[in-house]
This record gives C-alpha cells, structure tokens and sequence, in this order.
C-alpha cells in the first residue's frame, strides 16, 4: 500500500552529495568536494582522487587533534565548509523507578581544522518514556547528519528529524513519524531532490518515508509489501540513475525496493530472506550490491533495469559466505571489497561474484571502510585501522591503533581522516 501526501514545491533546489555522480562508475575520476553525507560526496566510502590520508599513524604521530565530545553517540562525522557535524545524545535526568534516562538529541559542530567545538545544538528532548533498551552496539545518535546548501538536515530516527541553518538555527521539526523501534535508531536519510527519504522498520508497519526537505511534512510513505517475521531494519538508502531516472533503493527486511523519489512509485523490488539489514548499498558498473544481514547474510547483485518484481529475472548472483551484517562494501575497478562482522576481508570479482580472496583482518567490524588512492582503511571495533591495497592480492601496508573503541565510519577531509571513537573524534594528518 502507498500513500501519498504531496507537499508544495520547495522554493530552494538542494543538491545532495549522495546524488552527484551517482551514475558514474567508481573507477572514474572524482571531483573534490565535501564529505558531507554519510560515506563521502558519492555516498559509497570513495575519497576524492587527490585525497592523500597518511597511512600511518598512532596516538601521538600524525594526530592534528584529538577533541573530547559530549554524550555519546555513533552517528558518522560529516565535513563540510571548513565544519565537522556529528549528532549526540546527552544524558539528562534519570527516572530511579524505570531507570530510563533522558537525553537531549544534538547537533555537535566543530572548526575541521582546530578540533574546536563551536556549537553545542539541542535539537529535541528524548524522554525517559520513550527510552526504550538498544543494541549494545548501537546509540540513540547513530544516523549520520547531511549538509546541504545552507542547511543541515539531523535525524534520529523514530525520535524525529530536524532542519536547522549552518549556525544551527531550527528551520523545521518532524516528530510526527515516532514508531516502536528495536534495538534503536540506524538508518541515515538520503537527500534527492527537494526529498528527504529514509526508512522506518520498526517492529510494526515497516515503510519508507519522504519528508519535503523545505517544510518537513510528509511527501509520501510506502509500505513494505512483505509481511517479515522480524521487520526491523537500519538501511540507508541509495540514490542511482537508471535510464536517465532516479531511483531510491531502499534495503529492509525480507526485501528491497527501488522507489522513484518524485512520487513514491516502487519501480522494482527483489524478496529475499534477511532482517536487521543495516549495510548501505553500492552501484557500480550498472549492477546494485547489497547485504541480507541476519541471520545468514547473502551478498546479492541486482540489475536495476526490471520493473515489478524482479526477484525471478534480475538477480545476477549471490553469495553467502563471509557477507557482512554491519559494514557496508566497497566497490574498485572490477572488484567489490568487504568486511565482515567477525574480520574476513573478501574481495569479488563484481561481474560474476567468484571470490578472489579472503583474508583475516582482526577484530569485530561495525565502521563501514573508506577507499582513498588504490588504499582500503578497515577500522575494526577496538580503533585498529588497517590499511590494505586495492587489487587482485591481499597486501597489508599499515595497522594504526588509536585503542579507543569506534564503530562510526570515518569521514575525508582532503588530506585528513575523520575518525570518531566513544569518547573523542580525530584528525588523522601529516
């Protein structure tokens, strides 16, 4: 079932970093710009070509600074106009009968180059009522921000979501979509347009969701058409060009979609077996790549091309050893790479999906890893990054080990690695 609520025409024209280019194979040159959605200006973990991040580092080399934050959270740094913008969570009062703790919801902003905290953003209140239990891995600031134009869009999933100015000025508050989460709040939105669009798999009534990113009322909602035993799910979605039209691709528990983002139509969808999907999507040489997650994850290739239900006709391959439930994949050249939970790196051959290699890393994953020149930075749990070559042949050339516990994907900022631990976030430069 789809719903539709259309909004007036927004008068602005965003242009998101995750829609630029999002046609272009990964292999091609990629102009410098902003990490300022959640994995980099393509929205699949690639750095610019100029990018040059040390290899090395540790806690006293190559760190230009070292900031302490407030609260905690695991949404991703995103760097844009010389600012690093990270979401919180700031614990408040505690109620002694339920033990449940309020948190004020916040927008962090810090100079990129100084580490210096410039704004401290409360954007909403999250009551000890509507503190459920999460995931141990998980936060109540996990979804990553965006920045847009003069705007940065902050959400936190069935809590809400928020527009504010680059200086932190409320533009527009949703909190109308609240719904019974499990394990927490994950998915980040997608900017398309003049649409905000992200997923609600709740416990209930899973569906995906478009807010008009001027007004921040309700678009169009679209209801998972499978009826999963487990409907949860923490997917961000991903924005492709398929035949010259957009297509928002929307993982969720037992299936995935692929929705045209002016007006909520589903233009193919593929079932599968799979809950608590989390890994973000790529697109790379004309197919999409995903994970099924829990229990047994596969990893699928689509052919984007279909309409309906496409689930007989357009899967390509797939595999289902060694998949990743958490970090999303990376895509090279003829090669998709990744990471699972447990610390098996795999490289495939993106055409057929045959396996090349698999290697331990170390370590349990969460971060999504991050390419930047022919260079793969894998940043297990525990803060141990390791760098890895692209190609054909598993070649470490580095592990730095900053010991502080990470699970957000880390951010470039031309030659610097944006990383955030529990407690800190980092520079990383020469």
């Amino acid at each position: 079932m789809i719903v539709f609520k259309f909004s007036r025409l927004a008068r602005l024209v965003f242009v998101s970093a995750t829609f630029i280019g999002v046609s272009i194979s990964s292999n091609q040159l990629i102009v410098a710009e902003d990490w300022n959605v959640f994995r980099g200006p393509l929205g699949n973990g690639t750095a610019a070509k100029n990018s040059d991040v040390p290899t090395e580092w540790s806690r006293e080399k190559n760190i230009a600074f070292r900031t302490p934050l407030p609260g905690e959270g695991w949404s991703s740094p995103v760097v844009a106009n010389g600012r690093i913008y990270v979401s919180a969570a700031i614990p408040g009062d505690q109620n002694p009968e339920s033990r449940a703790t309020e948190y004020d919801l916040t927008l962090i902003v810090l100079n990129a180059k100084s580490g210096k905290i410039l704004k401290s953003v409360p954007l909403m209140q999250q009551t000890a009522e509507k503190s459920p239990k999460i995931h141990k891995k998980n936060s109540h600031a996990s979804p990553t921000s965006i920045v847009a134009g003069n705007r940065v869009f902050v959400h936190f999933g069935y809590q809400g979501t928020a527009c504010v100015d680059l200086d932190g000025n409320l533009i527009w508050k949703n909190r109308d979509l609240f719904f019974k989460p499990v394990h927490g709040n994950g998915g980040t939105p997608v900017l398309v347009d003049d649409k905000l669009i992200f997923t609600c798999d709740g416990a209930t009534d899973p569906k995906v969701v478009a807010l008009d990113a001027e007004t921040g009322k309700v678009a169009w909602e679209v209801d998972r058409p499978v009826d999963a035993t487990r409907k949860f799910s923490f997917c961000t979605p991903l924005t492709i060009v398929v035949d010259g039209q957009k297509q928002v691709v929307a993982p969720g528990s037992d299936c995935v979609l692929a929705i045209d983002p002016a007006n909520g139509n589903v233009i193919w969808q593929v079932q599968y077996s799979g809950y608590s999907v989390i890994p973000k999507p790529i697109y790379h040489n004309g197919l999409v790549y995903l994970s099924t997650s829990y229990d047994t994850p596969s990893m699928l290739a689509i052919d984007p091309t279909g309409k309906g239900d496409v689930t007989e006709t357009h899967l390509k391959w797939s595999i289902k050893k060694n998949v990743p439930h958490t970090p999303s994949m990376l895509a090279d050249e003829e090669f998709i790479y990744s990471v699972s939970d447990d610390g098996i790196a795999m490289c495939v051959e993106a055409a057929t999906g045959d396996v090349v290699y698999k290697k331990r890393v170390g370590g349990g994953f969460s971060s999504s890893p991050v390419l930047v020149d022919n260079r793969i930075y894998y940043t297990n749990e525990s803060g141990l990054t390791t760098v890895v070559a692209t190609g054909p042949r598993y070649k470490v050339l580095a592990e730095n080990d900053l010991e502080e516990r990470t699970l957000a994907s880390a951010a470039v900022d031309g030659a610097a690695l944006i990383l955030r631990t529990a407690d800190a976030i980092y520079r990383i430069e020469e």
